[in-house]
């Protein structure tokens, strides 16, 4: 399958530029940016295919609210998927298996989170009496049922922080990156220093990652950048921030985790066929991919688990083609365990893997920066990796990318993509 245009919104931090704009308006923009870029006729479009995790109410199956407020045609078919950190990536190799079984041609995929509007939840109790409120005839009946209410039923349940807790092992994703860092001896230190140069690999790429940009306009005011950035990020500085998970013994922190963040990042994709019917230019091509499951309280070392299994199934490719290498940075301790993991048999055997990968260089990961510094909108950052990659093979004149990251749940995803 081939990419011929990609673009996104900015990124930006939970309650911040885009606290006014739900999913389905980040991917409506991103998308309609998409469609103008490409100057193609929406109608030749066989199915638009959107990642959301934090799944908007009021915008049900948004994948098709956002593909109609975006100027496609009716006919046009839409479909929303969730795996969860990877639903981004889940619509690209969706699209393309529906292309392998004859069922389309020309695709709009990726994905769009706003994480700021993830819902708060009332209590089963809560919701109990306010059905009975609702139910009450009279006003006798109205105040008995208002009486019974208590000051703990408008505590709402928190839905982002539920939905990032894992239902199986009782973890949040933070306390999975520590398991990580207690079993691969991660120290606090090296999760802080490779942290700070997320951000400054990002401020130095930053003028690049802004061409991945298509201005959003919110309030007469154009976001054309991500604003997690910071300038004044260094390891002596994050040394300073105590731990969020493990409040006593923990090395995880704000500082070394990703940012809770909104945005969107779309792709029009398809088969080669269609590109030269319709005078397109492709930016690369899905040479594979691969899903692998795993322990969901080391839901982190997804990554090298669907290496693993994506090299298996595609024994040309290796570890060490690869030019370049992004690995979702959810935290930094998960990050640094999968390049352990890699590139030694005994901590490859902690993964579940029978021997190594190969060593990840340093130069190749995430020479961009990654989700420490630009954030994390769930549904959207695995078409971020396929979009950022394909920039810079392009950029930088390289040939191969391998594209990956954990899933919570206990998951990993891998995807192989060649410049054209």
């Amino acid at each position: 399958m081939y990419i011929y245009q990609a673009t996104r919104t900015a990124f930006t931090r939970m309650g911040t530029s885009f606290a006014t704009l739900g999913a389905a308006d980040l991917g409506k923009h991103a998308v309609s940016a998409l469609l103008t870029q490409s100057d193609i006729d929406p109608a030749l479009i066989d199915e638009v295919i959107i990642g959301c995790v934090c799944q908007p109410a009021d915008a049900a199956n948004v994948a098709r609210v956002i593909a109609l407020r975006a100027g496609i045609p009716n006919k046009v078919i839409a479909a929303t998927v969730h795996r969860n950190c990877a639903s981004g990536m889940e619509s690209l190799t969706s699209a393309y298996e529906r292309m392998a079984a004859g069922k389309g041609e020309l695709f709009v995929v990726g994905g769009a989170e706003s994480m700021t509007n993830a819902p708060f939840i009332y209590r089963r109790s809560a919701v109990a009496k306010f059905t009975k409120l609702g139910k009450a005839r009279g006003t006798l009946a109205k105040l008995k049922a208002l009486a019974t209410f208590r000051p703990g039923d408008f505590s709402p349940i928190v839905g982002l922080q539920v939905g990032l807790t894992d239902p199986v092992v009782g973890l949040n994703m933070g306390e999975t990156a520590e398991v990580l860092a207690r079993e691969f001896q991660i120290t606090r230190e090296q999760q802080d220093a490779f942290a700070a140069e997320s951000h400054q690999k990002a401020l130095a790429a930053r003028e690049m990652l802004n061409d991945e940009i298509s201005a959003v306009y919110v309030a007469g005011h154009a976001v054309t950048e991500d604003n997690g950035l910071r300038e004044d990020s260094t390891p002596q500085k994050l040394a300073t921030l105590r731990p969020v998970f493990e409040k006593s013994s923990g090395s995880v922190t704000a500082g070394n985790s990703s940012q809770i963040t909104d945005g969107a990042a779309v792709l029009l994709v398809g088969s080669e066929a269609i590109g030269e019917k319709l005078g397109l230019t492709p930016l690369g091509r899905l040479r594979g991919y691969a899903y692998a499951g795993c322990d969901p309280k080391r839901m982190g070392l997804g990554p090298v688990l669907a290496m693993r299994k994506l090299f298996a199934e595609n024994p040309d490719l290796s570890l060490d083609q690869a030019d370049l290498i992004e690995i979702n940075e959810a935290f930094a301790a998960q990050v640094l365990a999968c390049v352990k993991a890699a590139a030694s048999t005994s901590e490859a055997e902690k993964a579940g893997l029978d021997k190594a990968l190969g060593e990840i260089p340093m130069e190749k990961l995430n020479r961009r920066g990654g989700s420490i510094a630009l954030g994390h909108p769930v549904g959207a950052t695995g078409a971020r990796l396929v979009l950022t990659a394909l920039h810079q093979l392009h950029a930088e004149n390289k040939k191969h990318a391998l594209t990956t990251l954990c899933i919570g749940g206990g998951q990993g995803a891998a995807l192989w993509l060649e410049r054209v």
